[in-house]
């Protein structure tokens, strides 16, 4: 246990080197758990003594400023006069059993000089609260990480679980017998010997590792778009790019902890090279493609475009593919190869107006002057209209039963939509044309109904229309 009443936190087995084949059955007699440790104390010197009851009021002490610290604590890291920003909402969750672990390891150095016996209790605490900064650090780099996928909102009791599964056996002790089975499994591939705990330790290894990789290109990336002043397409470049280091070195730093050798990276980046050759050219194709847009800066977030029959509103540019949300609320995901092989139409390329037209047909006898300043007139005082250039009425053509005008105007925000907009300049329209008595031609159809007997007259008149005919005679 060390030097006679020093304080001693338990540290987690470790699960590299433990091996069955070398412990002697005096190190199994040694193995620590703290549970049967305590049980046992309590029952042999009893409860009410002065050593358990100085370490159960360090223990209610810690506990008591530790809750009252992180009250402290947490409204001025989340306070928006600070200047340290990054990764305050990370620690505001863990500032609780951080302030709770600091309290015990000095309650204990305390406690050592006056009781030199191990401080059994205190160690379970340190154990527990040890393992409720782990989950919640966890919990808090994934969410960060997957953006608070539901996947993950669903999987977080099961992940709390696990990991008090694991620090509940290694308080029992039982976490060194299941390591040392797991390791005891084995077999060869070849001249190497694996067992089931290394391929445990090699998973937990890369998966951890590319977490971290992960965790940090997604903080990156978050300040790199609250950068107002740096361009967006670049800010979205300087990120994937950043993630795809970040990824790369994370498996580089992987494989030699899982004890695979580097160099066999320039095989997998040599049979990389063939299937991008063969079958994941399209692949490589929409991925270079992805960075040739946002570097050309041709399309950026938020532009209007239109490709093929599909137009919406860019809403997210991956390295595969574009996000295109229409206005009916639809989403097309377009592979970046499109935009650079076909023709995009960005309707805010330079300037997001749009221009649109609206045409209306009026009978001979209008008064077109008039007609004209009305259709001006059902555009003015509309926010999304733009005024400046003005709305304009145009006389196009003179039609076989009606003349042809339309009235143009420039659309300040297109991507939501102008269905709605023509309507109320037509409701407009309609209430104006009624008040002047303008009238709108349309083809009329006459449909005239034959009875038996009627017959036409010499002058091409119906004659006994609607009149039965008067009866044979016979003569």
């Amino acid at each position: 246990m060390g030097r006679p009443g020093a304080f001693h936190p338990l540290p987690p087995p470790d699960l590299h080197h433990a091996n069955p084949a070398k412990d002697s059955p005096a190190r199994m007699m040694q193995r620590e758990n703290l549970i049967v440790e305590l049980f046992s104390d309590l029952s042999q010197h009893g409860v009410v003594r002065p050593d358990l009851l100085w370490q159960i009021g360090v223990l209610v002490l810690v506990v008591v400023l530790a809750v009252l610290g992180s009250r402290y604590i947490k409204p001025r890291l989340h306070s928006e006069q600070r200047r340290w920003k990054w990764g305050s909402e990370g620690f505001s969750r863990v500032v609780f059993p951080l302030l709770a672990l600091l309290g015990l390891l000095l309650g204990g150095l305390l406690l050592a000089p006056f009781y030199p016996l191990p401080h059994k209790l205190l160690a379970v605490a340190v154990v527990l609260f040890t393992a409720m900064v782990n989950i919640r650090t966890l919990v808090y780099v994934l969410r960060s990480t997957f953006n608070n996928a539901q996947w993950l909102i669903r999987s977080e009791k099961y992940i709390a679980g696990v990991i008090w599964t694991l620090y509940a056996l290694h308080v029992v002790g039982v976490l060194a017998d299941i390591v040392d089975a797991l390791n005891s499994v084995s077999f060869k591939i070849g001249k190497i010997n694996i067992s089931m705990l290394g391929v445990i330790n090699g998973v937990f290894s890369v998966a951890l590792t590319l977490l971290v990789a992960m965790w940090l290109s997604r903080l990156i990336e978050q300040r790199l778009m609250g950068a107002a002043l740096m361009d967006m397409n670049l800010r979205v470049v300087l990120a994937k790019l950043t993630r795809t280091l970040l990824v790369t070195l994370a498996v580089i730093i992987a494989l030699p902890l899982v004890g695979i050798d580097p160099t066999v990276l320039s095989v997998f980046g040599g049979a990389l090279g063939v299937g991008l050759g063969f079958g994941l050219q399209k692949i490589a194709s929409n991925y270079v493609s992805g960075f040739i847009i946002l570097l050309d800066r041709s399309v950026k977030l938020g532009d209007l475009i239109q490709i093929d029959s599909r137009q919406g509103v860019i809403t997210g540019l991956t390295s595969r593919y574009v996000v295109l949300k229409g206005a009916d609320g639809t989403e097309s995901l377009v592979p970046n190869e499109t935009l650079i092989t076909s023709t995009v139409v960005n309707q805010s390329y330079n300037d997001r107006s749009v221009w649109i037209k609206l045409p209306i047909s009026v009978a001979y006898e209008s008064d077109l002057q008039l007609v004209m300043k009305l259709l001006v007139d059902a555009t003015r005082g509309i926010e999304r209209i733009v005024q400046e250039p003005p709305p304009r009425a145009f006389l196009e053509n003179f039609g076989a039963s009606a003349v042809d005008l339309s009235v143009g105007f420039w659309v300040k925000d297109p991507e939501n939509g102008t269905l709605a907009l023509k309507s109320q300049i037509n409701e407009r329209l309609w209430q104006s044309f009624r008040e002047y008595r303008i009238n709108i031609p349309f083809n009329r159809l006459d449909v005239v109904h034959f009875r038996p007997g009627d017959r036409l007259a010499g002058d091409g008149n119906l004659q006994g229309l609607g009149q039965q005919s008067p009866p044979d005679r016979g003569d």
